[in-house]
């Protein structure tokens, strides 16, 4: 009798556990089900990943970057506008994780909870201009790197090209082999950090203009190098007594160790952090990858570096974007786009178009002097005809990245023109100095989007 009792106890034991793990799958199944269906994994359910019947991709202007006829998934008719923007867009093997064709699987393939995949195909546009994208593709289509452009007024992300990239429609047979491809599947603009060497000096000039009383009217003297620490700082040029605004023209590594130093590891590390140093982003829905502002362990040299954007920097480009769009707008960030619409013909399901403003970075003060300071920075070091017919704000930067490798090479900066609203950031690998290998692709951008 006892046996059986106990026999009888353990089988209601398993029935209600299947019961519990059956309305656990159920509900999850309800709540899951676009997102299981739509997974890379599953592209059988749906046949060629179901980009052989999605919707269709436009740019800005209604121009065609991706749809499908007959079974098939075309790409643009121009080789070059499928390669600048196949980061953004995606190819038909679902390898660039990030791209809206994998990103946006459900909604471009269409989804019925009742019926599985249908004929409920949306379309999607985007903000960014293909064209422009192009002109800029072919300005670095031999080197490794990103190049972004935003309206810092709305948010939309006009321009974003990632290298080295490859045409959707004939991709090569030596991806995977040949390293002129080396990271084809990364998006180098959302997906990638890099030291940022002397762009981080905006960042340590916030933090000293905010916390040392009257730091613009101190002079600093630079021999070329400085012991800090016992270790060396250097600087790839003596600049003799220099202002702080003069440093950050002439990139004074000195001036800035040392302002450094004297702000100390917590205000910087609070400037870096409100500043979005160690921020994840999202592009819409897509996350971009956070950087790293880590001085909890650094002695006062390694401090120094941090000031000057060595030691342990890393800077992911689309926040550096976000800074100069800040900077643009009296310290307040425009939160990002790449995705204005997703729409079915009729109905809008996914607006994405509401300018979104980021907490207050730069307070309006301090936010003025760093203004000030790009301003005479493009106007004394690079000089204003570099970007000829706009008013640009800039500042390069040369990231030593060690190995043996020519140092990174950036430039970053935004139009003042409120007419003319635009920030951008190119990041060109082992590019060496940023004003002669990212400053002519920055001019490029930035002409190609003049009306």
């Amino acid at each position: 009798m006892k046996r059986t009792r106990n026999r009888s106890i353990l089988l209601l034991i398993l029935t209600v556990t299947f019961f519990i793990g059956l309305i656990y799958f159920a509900v999850n199944l309800i709540i899951h089900q676009e997102e299981w269906a739509s997974k890379p994994m599953n592209q059988y359910v749906s046949g060629s990943g179901g980009l052989d019947r999605a919707g269709t991709i436009y740019d800005r202007n209604g121009i065609v970057v991706a749809s499908s006829s007959n079974g098939t998934r075309n790409y643009s008719n121009n080789v070059n506008i499928r390669k600048a923007i196949l980061h953004t867009v995606g190819d038909s093997t679902n390898n660039i994780a990030t791209s809206v064709q994998v990103f946006y699987r459900k909604q471009l393939i269409g989804f019925n909870a009742l019926t599985g995949y249908s004929n409920n195909s949306h379309d999607i546009t985007l903000t960014l201009d293909s064209e422009v994208c192009r002109k800029v593709y072919e300005s670095m289509e031999n080197v490794k790197g990103t190049t972004i452009v935003y309206n810092y007024k709305t948010g939309e992300i006009v321009c974003l090209v990632s290298t080295p990239s490859y045409d959707p429609e004939n991709i090569p047979s030596d991806l995977l082999t040949n390293a002129k491809y080396d990271g084809a599947y990364i998006n180098r603009a959302i997906s990638s950090t890099y030291a940022p060497g002397s762009i981080f000096k905006i960042v340590t000039a916030a933090a000293a203009i905010d916390t040392i009383p009257n730091v613009m009217d101190r002079t600093f003297t630079c021999n070329g190098s400085k012991l800090i620490n016992g270790e060396l700082i250097t600087c790839m040029l003596e600049h003799g007594e220099i202002d702080m605004k003069t440093a950050m023209a002439k990139s004074c590594n000195i001036a800035f160790a040392e302002l450094a130093v004297e702000v100390g590891k917590d205000i910087m590390t609070e400037t870096a952090n409100k500043m979005g140093i160690n921020t994840k982003y999202y592009i819409n829905d897509i996350p971009t990858k956070s950087g790293n502002y880590n001085v909890s362990n650094a002695d006062d040299n390694a401090l120094a570096w941090s000031g000057i954007g060595q030691y342990t920097d890393l800077v992911n480009p689309i926040s550096m974007l976000i800074i100069c769009g800040a900077i643009a707008n009296n310290g307040t960030p425009v939160k990002p786009y790449i995705i204005s619409e997703i729409s079915d013909g009729n109905i809008l399901t996914n607006d994405k178009t509401k300018t979104e403003y980021y907490n207050q970075m730069i307070s309006p003060s301090t936010n003025s002097v760093i203004a000030d300071m790009l301003d005479y920075t493009m106007l004394s070091h690079y000089g204003k005809d570099m970007f000829e017919g706009m008013d640009i704000c800039a500042k390069t930067g040369t990231a030593e990245v060690g190995g043996g490798k020519q140092p990174n090479a950036w430039m970053v900066g935004y139009s003042k023109d409120e007419d003319f609203p635009y920030a951008f950031v190119v990041v060109v690998e082992e590019g060496g100095y940023g004003i002669s290998s990212a400053g002519p692709i920055a001019v490029t951008a930035m002409k190609a989007l003049l009306p």
